[in-house]
């Protein structure tokens, strides 16, 4: 997720040492509009994804995204997305022999806003830092990956399936030491707000670099190369390809910023408010040999009903005192009796 996963401006002619043809040569050495809009796309997905989960962080809809499978997976379909464009990116960028200096640039300024991420986090949410997630993965990867820069597709191919199969196979709770943790082999994730590990990510790296390495030698490919984004749909996509990590960097707190603000306005959705008491109310009542559903409907009306009391900031709060949560049965057992009367 960096703004320079392509290769760099055409070069103008051919070292006697090239292996390519001319034609690969020059789909290799420009920069691809097609790919920088397909990472404009990503970078516009992401922000949708991170402006959802802020809507539910900060209760300002009922629904908590981190529960629902759809969301969960539009999250790694993007988080796969950007990783298989960084590998196709390294692909075509050391496809003549390895830059050095383009290689080091490029690894020192992920490198030096994964680390920047982390500092940041660890202040503002102490309790699930960001020690290891998308940037992190993309610097890690891009060393991991240079062996394979230099081998046909098709190893690339193998230890990605290695890679992506790995969580599956190798999965331990002799792996969970937080040390290890950016493997991602232990048997439980850490708490994180993201978390890309090198199971099964660096997998999506790897298809990247086999992508590219395949798409190279073939004639079809040298029209895709040369397409240009020319309409504003497709121009502001390239441009928000080209800025992905500066716009990766600052999107969150002015997201959290905005929403914050309106948080102040409008007050926390109800319904999200009540969540952890209402979860916390039916998991004792099931306990109690209630089904699911009468649980709920008490554990409802007994919301509802301390809400037009004063104790209801104190539940909220947590700061409830015994008679406090004496009056709180008393309340759940008027609402049970009041379905059946």
């Amino acid at each position: 997720m960096n703004d320079d996963l392509s290769p760099p401006d055409p070069v103008r002619s051919l070292r006697p040492s090239d292996v390519l043809t001319g034609q690969s040569h020059v789909t290799a050495s420009q920069r691809w509009d097609a790919i920088d809009v397909a990472r404009g796309l990503a970078i516009m997905a992401m922000i949708v994804y991170h402006f959802s989960w802020d809507l539910s962080f900060l209760q300002l809809i009922e629904t908590n995204i981190l529960q629902v499978p759809a969301w969960r997976w539009f999250a790694r379909g993007i988080a796969g997305s950007f990783l298989l464009l960084s590998g196709v990116g390294l692909a075509l960028a050391h496809a003549h022999g390895f830059r050095r200096l383009q290689f080091l640039r490029r690894l020192a300024k992920v490198g030096g806003a994964a680390l920047a991420v982390t500092l940041v986090t660890f202040f503002a949410f102490p309790n699930s830092y960001i020690f290891f997630g998308i940037l992190h993965c993309i610097a890690a990867s891009s060393v991991l990956a240079l062996p394979f820069l230099r081998l046909p597709s098709a190893p690339s191919l193998l230890a990605a399936i290695f890679f992506l199969a790995g969580p599956q196979l190798f999965t331990s709770p002799a792996l969970d030491a937080p040390y290890l943790d950016w493997l991602g082999l232990g048997s439980t994730d850490p708490m994180t707000n993201d978390y890309v590990p090198i199971f099964p990510w660096f997998g999506m790296v790897l298809v990247g670099i086999a992508v590219g390495k395949t798409l190279m030698p073939r004639k079809s490919t040298l029209a895709l190369a040369r397409w240009r984004a020319r309409n504003a749909p497709a121009k502001t996509l390239l441009w928000a390809g080209r800025k992905s990590l500066p716009i990766y960097l600052v999107h969150q707190p002015l997201l959290l910023a905005l929403l914050y603000g309106v948080l102040l306005i409008t007050g926390p959705h109800p319904a999200a408010e009540a969540r952890p008491f209402m979860n916390d109310c039916v998991a004792t009542c099931l306990m109690q040999n209630a089904d699911a559903g009468t649980c709920r409907s008490v554990c409802s009306c007994t919301v509802d009903t301390l809400r037009h009391e004063d104790l209801w900031r104190r539940v909220l709060s947590g700061s409830t005192t015994a008679g406090d949560r004496v009056r709180i049965s008393r309340t759940a057992q008027q609402c049970l009796r009041r379905p059946s009367s």
